[in-house]
């Protein structure tokens, strides 16, 4: 775990055990939340406490608050905000759901959330090439194989792989475990504490919004953190089934 770590808080390498589980083969999708919606009337919290955070290109790219605003439309049903739909999207990944989101919905699937070393694992275990942290996102010849931005980041998207936002899942090909969209995408949240005494948990696996030229975070190793009653435009999830006694 933590191999070739490139910013502060990722690494060091270390040896970690895992008990077995089984993951989900790709994100939550809008029709699988959709149906968790309508049997149990949940309500999300981006519902209840006034929108979700949009990403969105700035006239001021150099200043990082620039990208991002608080959208008091955006949720899992209107994922771009006022007057957007689900319509077309419904295997596009769940957006707008905070930790505690997922983790009604995984009570509700009979599943659980992962932990990040659970994460990591099934991550690492899907590479292709086990000595290159970036073959999860692009073939020898630069293909790509993860939905991510492509051009100048934030400036330019040149939508090389096929989009602009969020993919369908399993648009892209499979890692070697045969599960989807594990880099790129959405980050996924996990039930692991981002570090001691910091009130966030740890997301996993990076976006539609990591770039080459910029942040680089589709790598497995990679590793970021939000409050748990936070949502954003480009944080999904998916459930593990299982043990949980890892170290």
């Amino acid at each position: 775990m933590g191999v070739d770590p490139v910013f502060p808080g990722e690494g060091p390498p270390r040896k970690v055990f895992v008990s077995p589980f089984g993951l989900q083969a790709h994100e939550v999708t809008n029709s699988q939340f959709a149906a968790f919606v309508a049997e149990t009337g949940y309500i999300t919290e981006a519902e209840r406490h006034g929108g979700s955070a949009q990403f969105a290109e700035s006239d001021t790219p150099e200043v990082f608050l620039s990208w991002w605003s608080l959208d008091a439309e955006a949720t899992w049903r209107t994922p771009d905000g006022a007057g957007s739909e689900l319509a077309g999207r419904a295997l596009h990944p769940v957006v707008h759901v905070t930790l505690n989101d997922a983790r009604a919905y995984a009570a509700w699937a009979g599943g659980r959330l992962p932990t990040e070393v659970e994460w990591e694992y099934a991550a690492s275990l899907g590479l292709f090439d086990p000595m290159d942290p970036e073959s999860g996102v692009r073939t020898p010849d630069g293909t790509l194989r993860a939905n991510i931005w492509t051009g100048l980041f934030p400036v330019v998207n040149s939508r090389r792989d096929g989009f602009s936002g969020t993919a369908p899942v399993g648009c892209f090909e499979p890692g070697l475990t045969g599960a989807y969209d594990m880099i790129g995408n959405v980050w996924e949240w996990t039930d692991t504490p981002f570090a001691p005494a910091v009130p966030r948990f740890t997301i996993k696996g990076g976006s539609y919004l990591c770039s080459e030229d910029y942040c680089q975070r589709y790598r497995t190793a990679a590793r970021e953190s939000l409050e748990q009653d936070f949502s954003t435009a480009h944080i999904g999830f998916r459930i593990v089934r299982g043990a949980k006694d890892d170290t």
